[in-house]
């Protein structure tokens, strides 16, 4: 392994060549930029492609056609241009062409500002095109898993046939930490599906259009057996100090690590709490959520966002127990001092948590 000194947008480009990555297509945004200079930088030493398209709705295109050429290919942006690539991204879910996009979270909606949300998260984890159909989204919390987390992406991407998304906020697409590299790169697989322009691939045809009422519906109870498998196989998650905790803190990227820093300081004051970070955002870890339930009373889900990902562990722990919630905005991450006082006050006022409006700034009852 060889270590460097890198930021985390940095470092998915790095991970993506030594995936085997040969072919980014993108539009530069804030705070997303450097992927698209680094992939400009670095995909030609390495015989790749790089092209800035005139448009990420142009680069989402691009993608579906270097994709079909069995082709591993990216592209990377922030909210904005996220919502443009929307429909190529359900036209790529529908034809199963694998991909991997990174998505570097910004403030919105519109257009915001630069600074760190988790806003996107329905967005990427919901679908956000149209129709019956899931990305696979990995949510890493530090520059190392910028690395390790685009690789696995592609790895999904290819065994599922499916976009894959790489969901990080902006603060771990910018922060700069010591990453360890392998030494070796790897090359896709094989893709005998794909379409190469030539007589042996010329019977592979890749669509999302089934004009047949019965055809799409058979299509997507295909779809729908495929994203079962990922949801039975590809589930991933952290859990710190939870075997006895009798509060657990869920959240990810950035906010993941304050909350094991405000894990850390409730235990110095005899509070018992835990965390929960989801590492796969879909597949959820919902029935690792569910057991926890049955153990614990009390969760606090901590986001970036006016609350999203709240929505999925309310659902996985069933409102067999309270799930209080609490968010920032605008670019804003809560300290340790901030979260370890709103778990202190969940637990000392457990009527007050029924009351949104009698909780600290910015922490609602679910």
């Amino acid at each position: 392994m060889t270590k460097e000194l890198i930021k985390g947008n940095e470092a998915i480009v790095k991970g993506a060549i030594l995936a085997g990555c040969r072919a980014y297509f993108g539009y530069p945004i804030t705070p997303a930029s450097e992927i698209a200079e680094a992939a400009a930088y670095y995909f030609p030493l390495v015989g790749g492609t790089f092209l800035q398209a005139e448009s990420e709705v142009a680069s989402i295109n691009m993608i579906y056609g270097a994709s079909s050429a069995g082709m591993r290919c990216m592209s990377a942006s922030s909210g904005p241009g996220m919502s443009l690539m929307q429909e190529g991204i359900s036209y790529l879910a529908g034809s199963e062409l694998p991909c991997v996009i990174a998505d570097i979270m910004r403030g919105g909606p519109g257009l915001g500002n630069i600074g760190p949300e988790q806003g996107d998260y329905n967005q990427m984890v919901k679908g956000g095109g149209h129709g019956n159909y899931h990305n696979i989204v990995l949510a890493p919390n530090s520059a190392q898993e910028m690395c390790d987390l685009t690789m696995l992406a592609f790895d999904l991407a290819d065994q599922y046939r499916n976009p894959a998304i790489v969901l990080a906020d902006g603060y771990i697409g910018q922060m700069m930490e010591p990453v360890e590299f392998p030494e070796e790169g790897r090359v896709g697989p094989i893709k005998n599906w794909a379409v190469h322009g030539d007589a042996a691939t010329r019977k592979n045809v890749l669509t999302s259009i089934y004009l047949s009422h019965e055809a799409l519906e058979q299509h997507e109870l295909k779809l729908a057996e495929k994203y079962r498998k990922i949801q039975e196989n590809e589930v991933r998650f952290e859990a710190y100090k939870i075997d006895d905790a009798e509060i657990i803190l869920v959240g990810y990227g950035i906010v993941s690590r304050v909350l094991k820093s405000a894990a850390d300081r409730a235990r110095e004051y005899g509070i018992r709490a835990g965390v929960f970070r989801p590492i796969t955002l879909y597949p959820f870890p919902t029935e690792a959520l569910a057991d926890l339930s049955l153990t614990t009373e009390r969760f606090l889900t901590v986001e970036l966002s006016d609350g999203q990902l709240v929505d999925d562990v309310r659902l996985a722990i069933s409102r067999r127990h309270p799930c209080d919630f609490y968010g920032r905005r605008g670019g804003c991450v809560p300290t340790t001092e901030e979260v370890f006082n709103v778990l202190r006050h969940t637990l000392t006022h457990p009527a007050e948590c029924n009351d949104a409006m009698a909780l600290p700034m910015g922490m609602h009852a679910v």
